[in-house]
């Protein structure tokens, strides 16, 4: 099994407004992806459609400020089954997001792909609590064609 790990801080935030951002419909659409629709809700499918495909994620896990978790349960072979973790902390003035992309079966070059696109994501994310505005799909930087 392999992960992809990220860190982040989300100056002058707090883990509520990060949570925020990952837990409603219009937060996932500022920063990862402007199709977002689904239930966000512990228990529900949040679907998001990117230009390359789309993805369910199924949200396992709430806990206000701390943290989100989501199952893969659509999208590409790679991803089903495998989950996200969002783990949330405050540091002096900063929300620090820990993220993780647990799973994966074997270590690909499509995780690659991934991992640097979530790093993109993420950069999105603190943008757009920072500045008010993300770089969401289709808005985001494209790294290569891969479908």
């Amino acid at each position: 099994m392999a992960d992809i790990l990220h860190r982040i801080g989300v100056e002058q935030s707090s883990p509520q407004k990060v949570y925020d951002a990952l837990t409603t419909l219009d937060g996932l659409s500022g920063w990862w992806a402007e199709k977002t629709t689904g239930n966000p809700d512990l228990g529900g499918v949040i679907a998001f459609q990117f230009a390359a495909g789309a993805f369910d994620m199924k949200v396992t896990e709430l806990d206000p400020g701390r943290l989100v978790r989501w199952e893969v349960v659509a999208g590409p072979p790679e991803w089903v089954g495998t989950t996200v973790h969002w783990d949330l902390r405050q540091e002096g003035d900063s929300a620090i997001v820990l993220f993780k992309h647990e799973g994966w079966r074997e270590q690909v070059e499509f995780m690659n792909h991934c991992s640097t696109k979530w790093a993109t994501f993420l950069m999105s994310l603190k943008q757009l609590l920072e500045t008010g505005q993300g770089a969401p799909d289709p808005l985001d930087v494209r790294i290569s064609d891969w479908h």
